[in-house]
């Protein structure tokens, strides 16, 4: 059953900074590197009804696959260096099709 993984979030840089775009450059192309990531977008929040700005979302065909990336170095490595200090807010949520 495949996992559909997403982060909605709110950086510390301001919206369309260089540092927004570094950021969100570097997550492409470390996250959508790993093995088992299908799917990987970048969305932007529309509404204001939120104060969470941004999305990564990420499709995992099964929890083998979600487990590895999890424990992958280049994900441990980019939450570390980069999401730790970067980011100001989060929620993340985990989807399986009913």
């Amino acid at each position: 059953m495949s996992i559909q993984h997403t982060v909605v979030f709110r950086l510390s840089h301001p919206a369309s900074s260089a540092e927004e775009q570094a950021f969100l450059a570097d997550a492409r192309s470390i996250l959508s590197g790993i093995p088992g990531v299908g799917g990987f977008t970048v969305n932007r929040q529309v509404s204001p009804k939120s104060d969470l700005t941004l999305q990564f979302s990420m499709i995992f065909a099964d929890q083998d696959a979600y487990d590895g990336y999890n424990s992958h170095p280049s994900h441990l490595g980019f939450v570390a260096d980069r999401w730790e200090t970067e980011v100001a807010d989060f929620q993340e949520y985990d989807f399986v099709t009913l």
